[in-house]
């Protein structure tokens, strides 16, 4: 999309257009970009010859927490997982080029060279498969800053659940509260959050108490703090980790969240789809269960990096190449399906695309579809989107630590991801594969899947019980 992220903000006539998630304008003319005129290309790598890490010796390039995870669900280490080896960096950047970031799944390193340089000098290398330009630089880069947040998150009057307050309709849609009833609400269960700030988030009373890992901004030319970001990000985690009783209560608060910058919004780049998989194996090597990104990509500044329709395979975007790995690392990835449904692409983003992920789409109260929602399947025709819910609108809380209806599949993937994390808690020794698959199963159109709602509406309660072969 543009900007990438899935945002979908409300219009007076609540439309939604794909390209309104940039908020204020970051780029103006005629200011020189911090450092000069520069550029970022992908290098597609040759092999791992010759590097000093062993698939014996996991522990080394592998936290034991990521390591626990794989074997609790009997996944081995292979090869995609050695690093890269340290003397190609070493080689590339001999050059010239800097490295910036690199994806060991897809051996490809992004790196960034100043204008003039000559490209030919990488691509001699003898380990250099290809380089292809992903970035050009803008003319200047500028930061947003803080906002003004309220000290106290107010109720909504119209909002009169006694225990989830504005987000009653949000665990509702997908019957989650029967989880949270017996005790399941994400308990040892760690949520990577992936999207382009959280706005705040280290200081809205109503998050000091999440269980906060830590932080990461893989993009190129970080912010000088995530928090002072986008709050799209903001508004996606609190439909997971808010939990004020009576005013509004997440899908998992008591998960651990790590909150990961990938998605730039001064420009519109497949750079960000780099950023993307760098931010996914870091979040593999740390131990994280679950990935939520609500971002997606099909079309770019540079009009002849477009993605085409013939990519939706699950395989030919780095995006979504990665996120097909997931589950084989032992994680679930959730997606927003996209916001194309009335737009000329129409189709799902990438890397909803991906196989073996719960891309979601985005539902109206009234359990219709919400026209903007992207449609299925995939290329190769799998059931896309994967599952439904709430999104048309959702119930979220801004940067400004305001509660609203947001519109978007955006919103209607983390709540999903937060019933994720609650269903796994209460089956720990499951597999990646064997929850989604419940999921899935529980769905409403299982049976009858199609392209505009994919399996349906889950149903976790129903779900609890097929992962206890009830």
């Amino acid at each position: 999309m543009r900007k990438t992220l899935i945002v979908a903000l409300m219009t007076m006539a609540f439309t939604l257009s794909l390209h309104a998630a940039k908020s204020t304008p970051q780029i103006t003319a005629n200011n020189e970009f911090p450092g000069g005129k520069c550029f970022l290309y992908r290098l597609t790598l040759t092999d791992k010859k010759g590097t000093p890490y062993s698939i014996k010796h996991p522990e080394k390039f592998l936290s034991q927490k990521a390591l626990e995870r794989r074997k609790r669900q009997g996944l081995k280490v292979d090869s995609t997982d050695l690093p890269i080896n340290p003397a190609y960096l070493e080689g590339i950047e001999a050059t010239g080029a800097k490295v910036m970031c690199k994806s060991k799944w897809n051996n490809t390193v992004l790196v960034k060279v100043m204008e003039n340089f000559n490209v030919e000098t990488l691509t001699a290398l003898p380990y250099v498969a290809d380089a292809f330009k992903v970035w050009t630089s803008p003319n200047e880069l500028k930061r947003p800053s803080r906002v003004i947040y309220s000290k106290q998150l107010e109720p909504r009057e119209e909002a009169t659940d006694k225990i989830y307050g504005a987000s009653a309709l949000n665990i509702d849609m997908v019957n989650g509260r029967k989880l949270h009833e017996m005790g399941y609400r994400g308990e040892n269960i760690t949520i990577a959050v992936f999207d382009g700030g959280f706005m705040n988030a280290d200081s809205l009373p109503a998050l000091r108490g999440i269980k906060l890992l830590g932080t990461k901004d893989f993009v190129a030319f970080p912010a000088e703090s995530i928090f002072c970001e986008l709050d799209h990000g903001t508004k996606v985690l609190s439909t997971i980790a808010l939990d004020v009783k009576g005013t509004f209560v997440g899908t998992a608060p008591d998960a651990m969240f790590w909150l990961i910058r990938t998605e730039d919004d001064a420009t519109e780049t497949q750079a960000e789809e780099d950023y993307w998989a760098a931010a996914a194996e870091f979040a593999d090597s740390v131990g994280v269960d679950i990935i939520t990104s609500s971002l997606g990509y099909q079309d770019f500044d540079d009009k002849t990096t477009d993605h085409k329709y013939m990519e939706l395979d699950g395989n030919h975007a780095i995006i979504s190449r990665t996120a097909s790995r997931l589950a084989s690392k032992g994680i679930i990835h959730v997606n927003s399906a996209g916001n194309d449904g009335t737009a000329q692409w129409h189709k799902i983003n990438f890397p909803a695309d991906a196989r073996d992920i719960l891309a979601v789409g985005a539902l109206k109260p009234d359990k219709t579809n919400a026209s903007f929602s992207s449609l299925g399947p995939s290329q190769d025709g799998r059931v896309k989107p994967d599952i439904m819910s709430l999104g048309s609108p959702a119930a979220v809380m801004s940067g400004r630590g305001k509660l609203s209806n947001d519109m978007g599949t955006s919103f209607a993937a983390p709540i999903i991801a937060g019933m994720v994390a609650s269903l796994w808690q209460s089956a720990p020794k499951a597999t990646a594969y064997e929850v989604m698959d419940a999921i899935r199963r529980s769905a409403d159109s299982y049976e009858y899947p199609n392209n505009v709602f994919g399996y349906g509406i889950p149903d976790f309660e129903k779900a609890y019980y097929i992962l206890k072969g009830n």
